[in-house]
């Protein structure tokens, strides 16, 4: 195992360890009051201010104004610091009350009874109000861990510039962006696609093996993905690169160098969720006029992406029932609606979703509105891809080493898999 995942495991033990401890020692006393006598609910985000803190301020104060007896206070953390101040107050007996996180370091610390389990509080009607493919993400071994709030998944931007150059349709399969890849480049001398292979980055190539039907893992934990299906996906990305259909960059930089290049007209496709389109927009506005919007390139399976954020309730908290209450409150239609529409992402309730500003003229040439639409219609074949599991990274790691391996002729593809899968069940 290596240096950085023993002591990420290390932590996530300690924390187990603490955790156990903590909920079997709750005190079941009333939470913290403010000086007025009112219950206090203590509201943690992620990186939402300064841009939505009129939004919350509005939000918080209507629910106040509905709950005279309890009050909020939000607290806005970091990004890159949510999980380590979570690890430290959760370990502390500190935590919020209300947390936002995602699925996949929520359900790290769900196996180890970190947070409130909803099924006991939530009932099948109120968990009815979700997606069904969201509401499953926050759920481990049958059990709800967290209520799902915003989405956002990708879509593909496309340069139609550099595709009519080649005579050739924005792809919608894997198989497809190869045919692109070889016409863009023979017409343009350009490369369609960017994707990263850097194992630090994004995820897009680990959810692109169970979009063409590889499983990663199997029930035990053991790797699933050495298979003739998951060898094929290996052989794909290594002749894409083989074949100079992806910039060498690849290997070396993550997302933010397909994004750079995208805006300087130097690729064809842009995989990135429909948010962005307005950065485009400032960044590259010649680039934005020649844009237009496609749906997420997926494999055989049909599945696409989506990443969600959700609401966690500690199970140490005093206040479960105001929690959940809140938590609800937050992620109800109206309010995931008007914050969908504050933010430019998605909503995870089915109504909030039908609302008519997810639809957009089908004939419209571009823009963020027709690109908003096609994020939206993705949503009811949309899910998480990859399951969560703890050292998730690791394996992305591990795959991504050995696939570089094989793009760079180091090693056959069945070498490469088969190294892949030993040192995984390994670790």
């Amino acid at each position: 195992m290596k240096q950085g995942s023993w002591t990420r495991f290390g932590l996530l033990t300690l924390v187990g360890l603490l955790l156990s401890w903590l909920v079997a020692c709750g005190d079941g006393q009333p939470g913290p009051s403010t000086q007025d006598g009112r219950q206090e609910i203590e509201f943690w985000t992620m990186q939402l201010q300064p841009d939505f803190t009129d939004y919350f301020n509005d939000l918080i104060a209507e629910y106040e104004a509905e709950h005279p007896d309890q009050s909020v206070r939000w607290v806005d953390v970091p990004w890159g610091d949510m999980q380590s101040k979570i690890l430290t107050a959760v370990a502390a007996g500190t935590a919020p009350d209300v947390v936002n996180l995602n699925p996949d370091f929520a359900a790290q610390l769900a196996g180890r009874n970190a947070w409130l389990p909803l099924n006991d509080y939530i009932s099948d009607i109120d968990q009815q109000v979700y997606l069904p493919n969201i509401w499953q993400a926050n759920t481990l071994n049958g059990q709800s861990f967290g209520l799902p709030w915003y989405l956002t998944t990708n879509i593909i931007f496309y340069n139609q510039d550099l595709l009519g150059a080649a005579e050739v349709d924005p792809p919608t399969t894997f198989e497809e962006l190869a045919q692109v890849a070889r016409q863009v480049k023979e017409a343009t001398g350009k490369y369609a696609y960017f994707t990263t292979f850097v194992p630090e980055d994004a995820a897009d190539v680990l959810q692109s093996f169970v979009q063409m039907g590889v499983d990663l893992v199997d029930d035990q934990g053991q790797a699933a993905f050495n298979t003739p299906e998951g060898q094929a996906v290996f052989q794909y990305w290594t002749d894409l690169y083989q074949q100079d259909l992806l910039p060498r960059e690849v290997l070396t930089q993550g997302h933010r160098r397909a994004i750079e290049l995208f805006q300087a007209g130097e690729v064809a496709l842009l995989s990135i969720g429909a948010e962005f389109f307005p950065t485009i927009e400032t960044n590259a506005p010649d680039i934005a006029q020649v844009t237009r919007s496609a749906p997420q390139i997926t494999g055989e399976t049909g599945k696409k992406n989506v990443a969600v954020m959700n609401l966690v309730i500690p199970a140490a908290t005093d206040i479960p029932e105001a929690a959940v209450d809140f938590a609800l409150f937050v992620t109800n239609d109206v309010n995931q609606l008007a914050f969908a529409q504050s933010a430019n992402v998605l909503p995870s309730t089915a109504a909030a979703l039908a609302d008519d500003y997810f639809e957009a003229d089908e004939n419209a040439a571009g823009g963020v509105e027709l690109a908003r639409s096609i994020s939206a219609s993705q949503m009811n074949q949309a899910e998480v891809l990859i399951p969560a599991m703890d050292d998730i990274n690791l394996l992305q790691g591990i795959v991504y080493d050995n696939l570089q391996a094989a793009m760079l002729g180091q090693k056959t593809v069945e070498q490469a898999i088969a190294d892949a899968a030993a040192e995984w069940d390994g670790r």
